[in-house]
């Protein structure tokens, strides 16, 4: 019977995604190419990433390009992809790369002491970009592994199993060889055949050894543990635009959840529902606030529901200058404004449109 390695590698050979990250076949992997897609890759799907990834390398094409950038400036280009701590440990990692001469470490204990890589991404470095005989287990290779070995304890509790039998796939068959296509064709298995819902069993290559299919539980596998409920928290932020379209806005601090982004003023966020009276001794200017509309938004550890106010006059009545930024329309384009503060602005200038103001 072949190796587990063996009909992993064939079916790559004929099925591999072609992704911009990914070096041709007479072409060595380019290892910043590969931080750069590992990084953004960490809670994000591919084809959110792709544009992303793209126009990043465009505007910072090496490492040194990267490192000698300022940090407002790469969060700028990352604006809109979330997880904003990632793109601050890229960038401190580019930065401590160059001054150890530009070359990528080569054993996982040096790439996990650099900022923002633990043990995956350190693993995928490795077999990615230099074709080490590691396996680099994300949710993709956790879930073929529960269903192939038929794992029946629910993750989390069952990471550390799933990564020891993940880690004995490519032990024969060529893989030790060809340990950077290994790596990624696992994750294709698992992005493209061996999917959380409806998996395509019929054209696994590991289907003759599958212990979920031949005990009829690929649906169920892997099992997880029940989903804690996430709490909801409330705030409220200001709209404040001029007759020339120019909005405020302050910087968020370069630290904690969507650091050094661009956002409306506005309340802290919490538990209990804001009143606007509360809230006006966070608002720019006294002014008779307009109430636009609502934004609903799901961070990884809770529910955001924002209530937006809005006004439109000039000149500005007293507005707060304390930290504000005012950008037209045209400004925002490329400045470093969150998915959610996206969301908000959007319905304050929706809000604005339809009261006329």
């Amino acid at each position: 019977m072949a190796f587990y390695a063996e009909l992993i590698l064939n079916w790559y050979d004929q099925n591999k995604r072609e992704l911009p990250w990914r070096a041709l076949s007479e072409q060595v992997p380019d290892p910043y190419h590969v931080l750069i897609s590992e990084f953004m890759l960490q809670q994000t799907q591919v084809a959110t990433v792709i544009p992303y990834y793209k126009r990043f390398l465009e505007r910072f094409p090496t490492l040194q390009d990267l490192a000698k950038a300022e940090l407002e400036e790469v969060i700028a280009v990352w604006s809109g992809l979330g997880y904003y701590v990632r793109v601050r440990n890229l960038h401190r990692c580019a930065k401590q790369l160059c001054t150890m001469g530009g070359k990528f470490p080569q054993t996982m204990e040096e790439l996990k002491a650099l900022p923002g890589i633990g043990n995956y991404t350190a693993a995928a470095i490795l077999a990615i970009a230099f074709n080490k005989a590691v396996v680099p287990v994300d949710g993709n290779v956790e879930r073929v592994t529960a269903r192939l070995f038929g794992i029946m304890e629910p993750l989390p509790s069952a990471k550390a199993k799933c990564a020891r039998l993940a880690a004995t796939l490519n032990r024969y068959g060529g893989a030790t060889e060809r340990a950077s296509d290994f790596a990624q064709a696992l994750f294709d298995i698992g992005a493209t055949i061996c999917k959380p819902k409806k998996p395509l069993c019929l054209l696994c290559p590991l289907a003759i050894r599958c212990e979920a299919l031949r005990k009829n539980l690929t649906d169920e596998l892997p099992r997880r543990k029940p989903k804690v409920t996430r709490p909801v928290k409330n705030g409220i932020h200001f709209c404040l635009m001029n007759h020339t379209g120019d909005v405020l806005f302050r910087k968020r601090p370069v630290n904690g959840l969507l650091g050094g982004t661009l956002e409306l003023p506005g309340t802290p966020w919490r538990t209990q529902i804001w009143s606007l009276s509360e809230a006006m001794s966070y608002s720019p200017c006294a002014v008779g606030w307009h109430y636009g509309g609502k934004v609903k938004h799901n961070f990884t550890h809770f529910l955001l529901n924002l209530e937006i106010y809005v006004y439109r006059c000039d000149p500005l009545p007293n507005a707060s200058n304390n930290g504000s930024l005012w950008y037209s329309s045209v400004d925002m384009v490329n400045q470093p404004f969150s998915t959610l503060m996206r969301k908000t602005v959007g319905v304050g200038y929706k809000a604005i449109t339809r009261l006329n103001l």
